[in-house]
C-alpha cells in the first residue's frame, strides 16, 4: 500500500467537506493510504507571501515538516495549496540561510525541514503513482455514457518552473484520467483558463464574466458535467454558477465535480455516498 501525508486544506475543511469524504471512501480501493496532517495549518492561500514572506516559508516549511517527519511525500487535493505549498519548498531550498532561520524556529517544536518530501496533487498520484492501467482495472461503473469537460485551473498548472508537470497550454492529465475511468472527453478552449475564485471578493463582475465563458462553452460544447482538480474552482462554478450564469445571460446550468468524486462515481460509490448532493448544481 502506499502512504501519504494528506494536507487538510482549508477549503476542503470548510465549504467542501464532501471532497475529502470522497477521497475516504476510495482511497483503499486503489491501495493508497493518505495520512491526514492534523497538525498542519492554513498554507496562507496566494496572500502570505507578499504580506510576510519570512512567515509564508515558516508556516509552509512546517507543513512539509510534518510529512518529512513521517517519512512520506505530501499530498493535496487543493491547486492552491500545491502552488503555495511548492513555492515555499523551492525558496527553501534554494536558500541555506532562509532554510536555518526556519529550524530554528521549528526546533522548538521537534521539527526540521529536510526538503526530502515531494509536494504533490491527488491527480499526480493517481495518474503516475497508481497508474492509469490500474485504475482501468478498478472500475466498476465505468463513465462511458458521459460526455466531461475538463477545467484544470490556473494554479495546477502556471508556473510551469514551479509546478512543471503539464503544458500550460495545452494540459493533458486530467483528460487521460477522465478516459481511464472510461468517459470522453469533451475539447474546448476554456479548459486551462482562470475560474476567477482570486478575484471573486475585490472584483466580482470580472470573476463571474470569467466563470460564466468556462461554464457557458461546456454547456455549448455539450458536456454532461465539468470536472476540476480543484476545491476553489469547484466552488465558483458550482456555489457561483446562478450568479455567474445570470450575469452573462446563459439560461442552461451545469453540474460541477472535483476530480475525486468523479473517481467515486466510476468505483462505484453513490452520489449520496460521496457527498454530491451538498452541491449547489445537481
Amino acid at each position: 500500500m502506499k502512504r501519504y501525508a494528506y494536507y487538510l486544506s482549508c477549503i476542503n475543511e470548510s465549504m467542501t467537506k464532501e471532497l475529502d469524504k470522497s477521497i475516504d471512501l476510495w482511497q483503499k480501493d486503489l491501495d493508497i493510504d493518505f495520512v491526514k496532517l492534523h497538525e498542519s495549518t492554513c498554507c496562507g492561500g496566494s496572500n502570505l507571501d507578499y504580506v510576510s514572506p519570512k512567515h509564508f516559508a515558516l508556516v509552509n516549511g512546517r507543513n512539509i515538516a510534518l510529512a518529512e517527519k513521517l517519512g512520506l511525500d505530501l499530498v493535496t487535493s487543493c491547486n492552491t495549496c500545491l502552488l503555495t505549498i511548492r513555492s515555499a519548498k523551492q525558496k527553501l531550498d534554494e536558500s541555506e540561510a532562509l532554510r536555518d532561520e526556519v529550524n530554528g524556529i521549528l526546533k522548538k517544536e521537534g521539527l526540521e525541514y529536510k526538503g526530502t518530501a515531494e509536494v504533490r496533487h491527488l491527480l499526480w498520484v493517481l495518474n503516475e503513482d497508481v497508474g492509469l492501467d490500474t485504475i482501468r482495472k478498478k472500475v466498476k461503473v465505468p463513465l462511458t455514457n458521459y460526455k466531461v469537460a475538463p477545467f484544470y485551473g490556473c494554479h495546477i498548472l502556471r508556473p510551469s518552473t514551479i509546478l512543471g508537470k503539464d503544458n500550460p497550454l495545452e494540459p493533458s492529465s486530467l483528460d487521460m484520467l477522465i478516459e481511464a475511468l472510461g468517459g470522453k472527453v469533451v475539447p474546448y478552449e476554456h479548459k486551462n483558463k482562470c475560474c476567477g475564485f482570486h478575484t471573486l471578493l475585490v472584483a466580482e463582475e470580472e470573476s463571474l464574466s470569467l466563470a460564466a465563458e468556462a461554464l457557458g462553452e461546456a454547456i455549448e460544447s455539450k458536456a454532461d458535467f465539468i470536472v476540476t482538480p480543484c476545491p476553489l474552482c469547484h466552488t465558483v462554478l458550482d456555489s457561483y454558477q446562478g450568479k455567474a450564469l445570470k450575469h452573462s445571460n446563459i439560461k442552461r446550468s451545469i453540474p460541477v465535480f472535483h476530480l475525486s468524486e468523479m473517481v467515486g462515481l466510476a468505483l462505484g460509490y453513490t452520489s449520496r455516498q460521496l457527498g454530491i448532493k451538498r452541491h449547489i448544481v445537481t
